[in-house]
Protein backbone atom coordinates (compact mmCIF):
# COMPACT_ATOMS: atom_id res chain seq x y z
CA UNK A 1 0.00 0.00 0.00
CA UNK A 2 1.39 3.40 -0.94
CA UNK A 3 2.02 6.24 1.49
CA UNK A 4 -1.08 8.34 2.05
CA UNK A 5 0.67 11.69 2.60
CA UNK A 6 0.36 12.63 -1.06
CA UNK A 7 -3.03 11.04 -1.70
CA UNK A 8 -5.01 14.28 -1.69
CA UNK A 9 -2.45 16.07 -3.85
CA UNK A 10 -2.60 13.26 -6.40
CA UNK A 11 -6.40 13.33 -6.39
CA UNK A 12 -6.53 17.10 -6.94
CA UNK A 13 -3.95 16.86 -9.74
CA UNK A 14 -6.13 14.24 -11.40
CA UNK A 15 -9.18 16.46 -11.12
CA UNK A 16 -7.33 19.35 -12.70
CA UNK A 17 -5.81 17.29 -15.52
CA UNK A 18 -8.63 14.86 -16.39
CA UNK A 19 -11.77 16.76 -15.43
CA UNK A 20 -10.53 20.28 -16.07
CA UNK A 21 -11.72 21.39 -12.61
CA UNK A 22 -11.58 25.14 -12.03
CA UNK A 23 -9.29 26.57 -9.37
CA UNK A 24 -12.22 27.52 -7.14
CA UNK A 25 -13.45 23.94 -7.29
CA UNK A 26 -10.01 22.56 -6.46
CA UNK A 27 -9.69 24.97 -3.53
CA UNK A 28 -13.06 23.87 -2.15
CA UNK A 29 -12.09 20.19 -2.39
CA UNK A 30 -8.73 20.93 -0.79
CA UNK A 31 -10.36 22.62 2.21
CA UNK A 32 -12.83 19.79 2.77
CA UNK A 33 -10.26 17.03 2.35
CA UNK A 34 -7.67 18.81 4.50
CA UNK A 35 -10.16 18.81 7.36
CA UNK A 36 -10.78 15.10 6.79
CA UNK A 37 -7.05 14.39 6.70
CA UNK A 38 -6.42 16.38 9.91
CA UNK A 39 -9.12 14.39 11.69
CA UNK A 40 -7.52 11.12 10.58
CA UNK A 41 -4.08 12.22 11.76
CA UNK A 42 -5.40 12.57 15.30
CA UNK A 43 -5.79 8.77 15.24
CA UNK A 44 -2.53 8.11 13.36
CA UNK A 45 -4.47 7.38 10.17
CA UNK A 46 -4.29 8.57 6.56
CA UNK A 47 -6.67 8.33 3.59
CA UNK A 48 -4.84 5.16 2.55
CA UNK A 49 -5.38 3.44 5.89
CA UNK A 50 -8.78 4.72 7.05
CA UNK A 51 -11.59 2.20 7.35
CA UNK A 52 -15.32 2.61 6.91
CA UNK A 53 -15.93 3.14 10.63
CA UNK A 54 -13.27 5.90 10.65
CA UNK A 55 -15.13 7.75 7.91
CA UNK A 56 -18.46 7.27 9.66
CA UNK A 57 -16.90 8.51 12.89
CA UNK A 58 -15.67 11.62 11.11
CA UNK A 59 -19.14 12.27 9.70
CA UNK A 60 -20.71 11.78 13.14
CA UNK A 61 -18.26 14.32 14.52
CA UNK A 62 -19.34 16.86 11.93
CA UNK A 63 -22.95 16.36 12.95
CA UNK A 64 -22.02 16.80 16.63
CA UNK A 65 -20.37 20.11 15.74
CA UNK A 66 -23.70 21.27 14.36
CA UNK A 67 -22.66 21.50 10.71
CA UNK A 68 -25.59 21.76 8.31
CA UNK A 69 -26.70 18.66 6.43
CA UNK A 70 -25.73 20.30 3.15
CA UNK A 71 -22.19 20.95 4.39
CA UNK A 72 -21.84 17.39 5.67
CA UNK A 73 -23.15 16.02 2.39
CA UNK A 74 -20.59 18.08 0.47
CA UNK A 75 -17.76 16.84 2.70
CA UNK A 76 -18.81 13.22 2.23
CA UNK A 77 -19.03 13.71 -1.53
CA UNK A 78 -15.41 14.90 -1.58
CA UNK A 79 -14.33 11.97 0.61
CA UNK A 80 -16.14 9.47 -1.59
CA UNK A 81 -14.52 10.87 -4.72
CA UNK A 82 -11.09 10.77 -3.07
CA UNK A 83 -11.44 7.14 -2.03
CA UNK A 84 -12.88 6.11 -5.40
CA UNK A 85 -9.78 7.63 -7.00
CA UNK A 86 -7.41 5.88 -4.59
CA UNK A 87 -9.08 2.54 -5.26
CA UNK A 88 -9.11 3.01 -9.04
CA UNK A 89 -5.45 4.06 -9.10
CA UNK A 90 -4.27 1.18 -6.93
CA UNK A 91 -3.41 3.21 -3.85
CA UNK A 92 -5.81 0.96 -1.95
CA UNK A 93 -7.32 -2.46 -2.56
CA UNK A 94 -10.73 -1.44 -1.16
CA UNK A 95 -12.98 1.60 -1.17
CA UNK A 96 -14.12 2.11 2.44
CA UNK A 97 -16.21 5.19 1.61
CA UNK A 98 -18.47 3.47 -0.94
CA UNK A 99 -20.99 2.07 1.60
CA UNK A 100 -21.07 5.18 3.80
CA UNK A 101 -24.45 6.89 3.63
CA UNK A 102 -24.79 10.64 3.66
CA UNK A 103 -26.99 12.75 5.91
CA UNK A 104 -30.64 12.90 4.99
CA UNK A 105 -31.55 16.28 3.64
CA UNK A 106 -34.78 17.93 4.70
CA UNK A 107 -37.42 17.42 2.04
CA UNK A 108 -38.49 20.69 0.49
CA UNK A 109 -42.20 21.24 0.52
CA UNK A 110 -43.67 22.41 -2.76
CA UNK A 111 -44.76 26.00 -3.10
CA UNK A 112 -48.50 26.24 -3.31
CA UNK A 113 -51.20 28.89 -3.50
CA UNK A 114 -54.29 29.60 -1.43
CA UNK A 115 -57.72 29.18 -2.97
CA UNK A 116 -58.06 32.97 -2.80
CA UNK A 117 -54.84 33.47 -4.77
CA UNK A 118 -55.92 30.98 -7.44
CA UNK A 119 -59.38 32.55 -7.69
CA UNK A 120 -57.83 35.99 -8.09
CA UNK A 121 -55.46 34.78 -10.83
CA UNK A 122 -58.26 33.13 -12.78
CA UNK A 123 -60.46 36.20 -12.33
CA UNK A 124 -57.75 38.43 -13.80
CA UNK A 125 -57.18 35.93 -16.64
CA UNK A 126 -60.80 36.35 -17.73
CA UNK A 127 -60.64 40.15 -17.84
CA UNK A 128 -60.86 41.52 -21.35
CA UNK A 129 -61.88 40.16 -24.73
CA UNK A 130 -60.33 38.50 -27.73
CA UNK A 131 -58.27 35.42 -28.57
CA UNK A 132 -55.34 36.11 -26.21
CA UNK A 133 -57.62 36.65 -23.21
CA UNK A 134 -59.73 33.58 -24.01
CA UNK A 135 -56.61 31.48 -24.43
CA UNK A 136 -55.04 32.46 -21.11
CA UNK A 137 -58.35 31.95 -19.29
CA UNK A 138 -58.67 28.49 -20.85
CA UNK A 139 -55.11 27.61 -19.87
CA UNK A 140 -55.61 28.52 -16.22
CA UNK A 141 -59.04 26.92 -15.93
CA UNK A 142 -57.79 23.63 -17.40
CA UNK A 143 -54.60 23.71 -15.34
CA UNK A 144 -56.43 24.22 -12.04
CA UNK A 145 -59.12 21.69 -12.97
CA UNK A 146 -56.67 18.91 -13.85
CA UNK A 147 -53.30 19.58 -12.16
CA UNK A 148 -51.49 18.82 -15.43
CA UNK A 149 -47.76 19.30 -15.76
CA UNK A 150 -47.07 22.43 -17.77
CA UNK A 151 -45.67 20.47 -20.74
CA UNK A 152 -48.74 18.24 -20.74
CA UNK A 153 -50.97 21.30 -20.77
CA UNK A 154 -49.35 23.39 -23.49
CA UNK A 155 -49.00 20.39 -25.83
CA UNK A 156 -52.62 19.17 -25.59
CA UNK A 157 -54.00 18.08 -28.98
CA UNK A 158 -57.03 20.07 -30.10
CA UNK A 159 -58.89 17.01 -31.43
CA UNK A 160 -59.74 15.61 -28.02
CA UNK A 161 -60.85 18.99 -26.67
CA UNK A 162 -63.78 19.22 -29.07
CA UNK A 163 -67.33 17.93 -28.48
CA UNK A 164 -67.40 19.20 -24.89
CA UNK A 165 -65.50 16.25 -23.33
CA UNK A 166 -66.01 15.22 -19.71
CA UNK A 167 -62.45 13.86 -19.55
CA UNK A 168 -59.26 14.22 -21.58
CA UNK A 169 -56.50 11.70 -22.20
CA UNK A 170 -53.07 12.95 -21.13
CA UNK A 171 -49.71 11.52 -22.12
CA UNK A 172 -47.32 12.04 -19.22
CA UNK A 173 -43.82 11.02 -18.20
CA UNK A 174 -42.57 7.79 -19.72
CA UNK A 175 -45.31 8.02 -22.37
CA UNK A 176 -47.80 6.81 -19.76
CA UNK A 177 -51.38 7.82 -20.40
CA UNK A 178 -54.01 8.79 -17.85
CA UNK A 179 -57.45 10.37 -17.85
CA UNK A 180 -58.05 13.83 -16.41
CA UNK A 181 -61.61 14.98 -15.61
CA UNK A 182 -62.64 18.48 -16.64
CA UNK A 183 -64.68 20.75 -14.40
CA UNK A 184 -67.69 22.64 -15.75
CA UNK A 185 -65.70 25.86 -15.58
CA UNK A 186 -62.85 24.33 -17.59
CA UNK A 187 -65.26 23.03 -20.22
CA UNK A 188 -66.93 26.43 -20.47
CA UNK A 189 -63.53 28.05 -20.98
CA UNK A 190 -62.63 25.49 -23.66
CA UNK A 191 -65.92 26.03 -25.50
CA UNK A 192 -65.44 29.81 -25.37
CA UNK A 193 -61.86 29.60 -26.66
CA UNK A 194 -62.27 27.07 -29.49
CA UNK A 195 -64.32 29.28 -31.88
CA UNK A 196 -61.76 32.08 -31.53
CA UNK A 197 -58.88 29.66 -32.01
CA UNK A 198 -60.52 28.12 -35.08
CA UNK A 199 -61.00 31.55 -36.62
CA UNK A 200 -57.30 32.42 -36.22
CA UNK A 201 -54.42 31.93 -38.64
CA UNK A 202 -53.31 28.88 -36.66
CA UNK A 203 -56.59 26.98 -37.02
CA UNK A 204 -54.91 24.14 -38.95
CA UNK A 205 -52.58 23.34 -36.05
CA UNK A 206 -53.06 20.01 -34.27
CA UNK A 207 -52.41 21.68 -30.90
CA UNK A 208 -55.01 23.25 -28.63
CA UNK A 209 -52.67 26.19 -27.94
CA UNK A 210 -50.78 26.68 -31.23
CA UNK A 211 -47.74 28.83 -31.74
CA UNK A 212 -45.56 29.81 -34.70
CA UNK A 213 -42.46 28.58 -32.88
CA UNK A 214 -40.43 25.44 -33.53
CA UNK A 215 -42.53 23.28 -31.20
CA UNK A 216 -45.75 24.31 -32.85
CA UNK A 217 -47.44 25.00 -29.52
CA UNK A 218 -47.19 27.49 -26.68
CA UNK A 219 -43.89 27.08 -24.84
CA UNK A 220 -43.41 26.40 -21.16
CA UNK A 221 -41.43 29.61 -20.86
CA UNK A 222 -44.15 31.78 -22.41
CA UNK A 223 -46.82 30.28 -20.18
CA UNK A 224 -44.62 30.84 -17.13
CA UNK A 225 -44.20 34.47 -18.20
CA UNK A 226 -47.96 34.75 -18.74
CA UNK A 227 -48.72 33.60 -15.18
CA UNK A 228 -46.20 36.02 -13.70
CA UNK A 229 -47.80 38.87 -15.63
CA UNK A 230 -51.20 37.84 -14.28
CA UNK A 231 -49.78 37.70 -10.74
CA UNK A 232 -48.58 41.30 -11.01
CA UNK A 233 -51.98 42.42 -12.27
CA UNK A 234 -53.63 40.53 -9.41
CA UNK A 235 -51.40 42.22 -6.83
CA UNK A 236 -49.69 38.94 -5.91
CA UNK A 237 -45.97 38.26 -5.44
CA UNK A 238 -44.91 36.74 -8.80
CA UNK A 239 -41.85 35.04 -7.27
CA UNK A 240 -44.04 32.37 -5.67
CA UNK A 241 -46.41 31.87 -8.59
CA UNK A 242 -45.75 29.51 -11.49
CA UNK A 243 -47.54 26.79 -13.48
CA UNK A 244 -46.02 24.24 -11.09
CA UNK A 245 -47.34 26.13 -8.07
CA UNK A 246 -50.79 25.92 -9.67
CA UNK A 247 -50.36 22.16 -10.02
CA UNK A 248 -49.44 21.96 -6.33
CA UNK A 249 -52.46 24.11 -5.49
CA UNK A 250 -54.71 21.65 -7.32
CA UNK A 251 -53.33 18.76 -5.24
CA UNK A 252 -53.40 20.49 -1.85
CA UNK A 253 -56.87 21.92 -2.37
CA UNK A 254 -58.19 18.52 -3.46
CA UNK A 255 -56.65 16.94 -0.36
CA UNK A 256 -58.06 19.67 1.89
CA UNK A 257 -61.53 18.94 0.52
CA UNK A 258 -61.38 15.24 1.27
CA UNK A 259 -59.93 13.66 -1.87
CA UNK A 260 -58.20 10.31 -1.39
CA UNK A 261 -54.42 10.37 -1.73
CA UNK A 262 -54.51 7.51 -4.25
CA UNK A 263 -56.94 9.46 -6.41
CA UNK A 264 -54.65 12.49 -6.34
CA UNK A 265 -51.71 10.24 -7.26
CA UNK A 266 -53.61 9.04 -10.33
CA UNK A 267 -54.69 12.52 -11.35
CA UNK A 268 -51.17 13.92 -11.05
CA UNK A 269 -49.59 10.98 -12.86
CA UNK A 270 -47.20 10.11 -10.04
CA UNK A 271 -45.59 6.69 -10.41
CA UNK A 272 -44.93 6.40 -6.66
CA UNK A 273 -47.38 7.27 -3.89
CA UNK A 274 -44.48 8.65 -1.81
CA UNK A 275 -44.24 11.55 -4.26
CA UNK A 276 -47.87 12.39 -3.65
CA UNK A 277 -47.54 12.02 0.12
CA UNK A 278 -45.59 15.27 0.34
CA UNK A 279 -48.91 17.09 0.02
CA UNK A 280 -49.94 15.67 3.38
CA UNK A 281 -46.95 17.55 4.85
CA UNK A 282 -48.10 20.73 3.14
CA UNK A 283 -51.50 20.20 4.74
CA UNK A 284 -49.89 19.57 8.14
CA UNK A 285 -48.10 22.92 7.92
CA UNK A 286 -51.28 24.69 6.80
CA UNK A 287 -53.30 23.19 9.65
CA UNK A 288 -50.60 24.07 12.17
CA UNK A 289 -50.54 27.68 10.96
CA UNK A 290 -54.33 27.80 11.06
CA UNK A 291 -54.36 26.72 14.71
CA UNK A 292 -51.59 29.11 15.72
CA UNK A 293 -53.32 32.02 14.00
CA UNK A 294 -56.87 31.32 15.17
CA UNK A 295 -56.86 29.32 18.40
CA UNK A 296 -58.18 31.60 21.19
CA UNK A 297 -55.30 30.78 23.54
CA UNK A 298 -52.72 31.42 20.81
CA UNK A 299 -54.38 34.73 19.96
CA UNK A 300 -54.48 35.72 23.64
CA UNK A 301 -50.79 34.92 24.02
CA UNK A 302 -49.93 37.19 21.09
CA UNK A 303 -51.77 40.09 22.72
CA UNK A 304 -49.68 39.93 25.90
Amino acid sequence: MRDGDDAIAAFLSSMAAERGAAQNTLDAYRRDLSDYESSLKAYSLTPTSAARNDIEGYMAGLAAQGLAATTRARRLSAIKQLHAFLYAEGWRDTDPAAPVRGPSRPRRLPKTLSTEDVSRLIEIAHEGEGLAVSRRACLLEVLYATGLRVTELVSLPVAQMRRNPQMIRVKGKGEKERLAPLSDRARDAINAYLPLRDASKDKASTFMFPSRGKLGHLTRERFYQMIRELALKAGLDPSGISPHAMRHAFATHMLANGADLRVIQTLLGHADISTTEIYTHVMDDSLRELVLENHPLAVAAKRK
